[in-house]
């Protein structure tokens, strides 16, 4: 079970300090599908980095079956089974499909290997393995591709930072499917997208002017179409203004 106990996290700004996160305590079930969302600037990818291990917390505890990992470095959690895809994938110039997949799954794959993770995520390998992971690929594909390096490294904790990004012309219902092959482990997915709330377990949601709210998805849905309208008013008197 993956825990936040009394989470913050602080920058410096305009010559003083500024909370992205504040006393974040939430549980993330484990065997579940969590949804995190929420307005812009609200914290979603800080959240994300935090449990990483990207980032430090400036204050509270991150414990993960029990475990103190809040100085665990990212490569140190990525050994203990957590695994990332982040919202702007990076790109590695000189490096190919292939070659990346190996690395993320820890040997060399043949052919059919590679064909498994890369049609998943609505990709040929014969068109793909020998490509440069570089500005030669679309945005699109090379958030397909994160994707399928993820499956390939497997794990029991899936941190997704809007998985949906970039992705226009393959369906959500392949991307959803993946993320349901998924529900034996912890999987923690940011997004805005109904599709992808609609299939997680529990949804949370962030709110910078207060506590965040956490819920099975029955119970968060209803509150999340009245926090939108809110939101649009709120958005819409100011433009008026």
């Amino acid at each position: 079970m993956l825990q936040l106990d009394k989470v913050g996290y602080t920058v410096a700004a305009d010559g003083g300090k500024r909370d992205i996160l504040k006393d974040i305590s939430l549980t993330f079930r484990n065997k579940a599908i969590t949804v995190i969302t929420g307005h812009n600037g609200s914290g979603k990818s800080t959240l994300i980095r935090l449990i990483s291990g990207i980032e430090r917390p400036t204050s509270g505890k991150i414990i993960y079956d029990g475990k103190d990992i809040t100085d665990m470095a990212v490569d140190e959690r990525a050994r203990m089974g957590f695994t990332l895809a982040l919202q702007q994938p990076v790109r590695f110039k000189g490096i190919t499909v292939k070659k990346l997949l190996d690395i993320a799954c820890g040997h060399s794959n043949n052919l059919n290997g590679l064909c498994e993770y890369l049609s998943a995520v609505g990709l040929c390998a014969r068109d793909y393995i020998n490509r440069e992971v570089d500005s030669s690929l679309s945005g699109g594909e090379l958030k397909r591709i994160e994707i399928a390096m993820a499956l390939a490294k497997g794990g029991d904790v899936f941190l997704l930072d809007e998985p949906e990004a970039g992705i226009d012309l393959w369906s959500f219902d392949e991307l959803t499917g993946i993320f349901r092959r998924l529900k034996d482990k912890t999987v923690i997915i940011v997004s805005h997208q109904s599709k992808i709330l609609e299939i997680a377990d529990d949804i949370v949601l962030l709110d910078s002017a207060g506590e965040p709210k956490i819920g099975g998805r029955d119970e968060m849905l209803p509150l999340l179409g009245n926090y939108r309208r809110t939101c649009a008013k709120i958005q819409g008197d100011s433009a008026n203004g």
